[in-house]
Formats: C-alpha cells, structure tokens, sequence
C-alpha cells in the first residue's frame, strides 16, 4: 500500500511531554467497529467495565534501560561529543549502538563515557569502536563486562525518550520511573511499551477482581518503533527485528482461553506482535523464544488477539499501519480526527485507545 495513505496531520501541542498522574486518569478512546456510537471517550481507570471475566490481558514486562550515553572520542585530535543510544546487547561487553555524529568515529577509536567515577575505577566507562555502518549504527566493545558494564550504564546513562520528547527537552530523573512500566522486570529494552505506562498497581487489582486474568510476555522494544517509513509503499519498507518470549505456561493458558471462546487483549503493539508471531495459521499460540520482525499492514490475518490496547502513534509510522490493519484504516483516520478535536494526548506519554478487532470472531459472553 501507499505510504502516504497513512499520513495525518497533528498540531504540535498534542504532543505530550509529560504523562499523567495518575496515571489511569489519561483518557481512553473506545474504538468498536460497527458499533454505536462509534467511538465511546472514556478513561483508562474505567477498563475493568470494559474487559470483562476470563478476558486474557497480555502484557510485556521489558524493562527499559538508561541507554542513551553521552562521551567524547579520545586517542586522536580533537576530542568530539559523542553520543550514542544502545539498541542491542550483542554479549557480555559488546553492544550495538546509533551514534552521533556517526562521521566522527572510526572502528579503532575510543569513546569516553561519564564524568564522575562510581563503580568504574577510573570515573568513565571507555568504548572502543568495532566497526560502524553507513547508517549511524556502530558496534561498541566496553572496557567492563557484565553486571559491573549493567550498573555503569545504569549509573551515567539517560533515558532513551522518544525523538518528539527527546527534542523538546532532555531526559530527567522523574523519566526514570515515568517512562517504566509497572509490569517492567527483564532488561533490555529501549523504548517503553508505551500502552501499559497507563497501569497502576490500584488498576491491576480492580481488573483481577473483575476476573480479568493477566499473562505477562517479554519483547524487548528496539529503536525502530520511532521510525517513520520512508518508502513510498509498505513493501519497501523491513523492521529491526527485535527479541522476545512467550513461555509455555503462558501459551497452554491462552490457548485454553481460547478454547473457550475467552478474548485475548493485547495490551500495546508490542504484546500483539509478539502473540501474533508465536500463533500457527489456526490460532494456536506455541511458545516462543528468538527475534520476530513482524510488520503489520492492512490486509493481515490477525491470528490470535481480539482487542488491542494502544497509544496514539506517529503518521507514516509501522504503528499507525498496525492499528488501521485491526480496525480499518478509514475508520482508524476517523478516530484520530476525533481524537486531534477533541484534545487527546498523543504518543508515549500521552492518551490510549480501546480497539477491538474489526473481523474479530463471535466470543462468549457480551462487550
């Protein structure tokens, strides 16, 4: 399909910079195709009365690193800024990273990272530069190793906001529990699987006492979740792929679920991403555990997940396409127009729609 059929325009101002707080008091746009009206404008403290018992509410429990590192190149003249966000552990001390400016660097060359000295013994971590592509990525070789390389990343790293923040304002400290989920446990990604910033511990319960049964998955969000698509047909277009699980106690519950003509709720892209590249053709969900790079345009056949969870996303993006492929995308620019009117938040900190799956099939019970 065309590109530019999945472009909006959005004023600025919708950006959020900051999220809610409460967080369950952001605003939750119900999307139910064929429904009437609509498009229902509630908020997210409102799901457990729109779940209901034995819905299957699968969330990722990534956690987000400090992965953003600023530096400066030693050994040679001058000695540049450097800054680079890791994207993925290649093992114990080796880490693929973006770097800028990518034209400063060389493979050989050694970057300076931090200033004040903590677990590392001389006051910084050094890098030297394996090998580096024409497309900003290079391939860095820490000096440490391990859970002493982990806690001084931790230690002098940012975290990794979302271009539309990031250029708006730097990352601070309230970013470090703002932008973590309350379901966040395995290390590793760098970006947050923005649908569930929305949950609190209060919410959580109140959805159990609902008989809504929560599965926790891991996708270790990469970079690419930000990219625009630059082709000018979807065709063009590949996503990084990206690592993540879903175990076999997990997968024999929703299956089972399924079964019983129980609803599988993907709470954000990632999780339905995730779910749908562990499910066979019919629907069965087998345990999984490597790197998926499903993209999701209109025109897929949704395998396994009924409702989707879901921030507002960037125009032109893979997961605008992903949305407009669960519920149309004429009906999905509706929404959005409603949304941009009626002053919703937009992207990683902002509001959250309700989707539910427009060819979904017959489930027990009532919406």
């Amino acid at each position: 399909m065309r590109t530019d059929l999945f472009d909006f325009d959005l004023p600025p101002e919708r950006i959020a910079l900051r999220p809610l707080a409460p967080r369950e008091t952001a605003r939750l746009l119900v999307v139910r195709p064929g429904g009437r009206p609509e498009f229902e404008d509630r908020v997210v403290g409102d799901l457990p009365e729109l779940l209901r018992e034995g819905d299957q509410l699968v969330v990722n429990d990534t956690r987000v690193i400090a992965a953003r590192l600023s530096g400066r190149r030693i050994g040679r003249a001058g000695e540049p800024a450097i800054e680079a966000t890791l994207i993925k552990r290649l093992d114990g001390a080796r880490w693929r990273a973006l770097v800028k400016p990518a034209r400063k660097l060389a493979a050989g060359d050694v970057i300076r990272f931090g200033e004040e000295g903590k677990v590392c013994f001389l006051g910084q971590i050094d890098a030297t530069v394996e090998a580096r592509d024409e497309d900003g990525e290079a391939t860095l070789a820490f000096a440490f190793h391990g859970p002493v390389l982990d806690q001084a990343i931790a230690e002098r790293g940012e975290m990794p906001l979302p271009p539309y923040i990031a250029a708006r304002r730097r990352p601070d400290e309230r970013d470090r529990t703002d932008y973590q989920t309350v379901f966040a446990r395995e290390d590793g990604a760098v970006a947050a699987p923005t649908a569930a910033l929305h949950f609190t511990e209060a919410l959580v319960e109140r959805l159990r006492a609902r008989g809504v049964e929560l599965r926790t998955v891991t996708l270790h969000v990469g970079p690419g979740t930000f990219l625009p698509v630059k082709a000018h047909d979807t065709s063009g277009h590949r996503l990084q792929a990206e690592w993540g699980r879903v175990g076999e106690e997990v997968a024999s519950a929703l299956n089972a679920a399924r079964e019983q003509g129980r609803r599988i709720v993907a709470v954000g892209t990632t999780s339905l991403r995730l779910i749908e590249s562990a499910a066979a053709k019919d629907g069965t969900i087998h345990p999984f555990a490597g790197e998926t790079a499903l993209f999701v345009t209109p025109g897929y056949r949704f395998r396994a997940v009924d409702v989707l969870m879901t921030n507002f996303h960037l125009p032109r993006s893979t997961l605008f396409m992903l949305v407009s492929a669960f519920c149309g995308l004429e009906r999905m620019k509706r929404a959005y127009d409603h949304a941009i009117a009626t002053g919703y938040r937009f992207y990683s900190y902002g509001d959250v729609c309700l989707l539910f799956r427009a060819d979904s099939p017959p489930r027990a019970g009532t919406a």
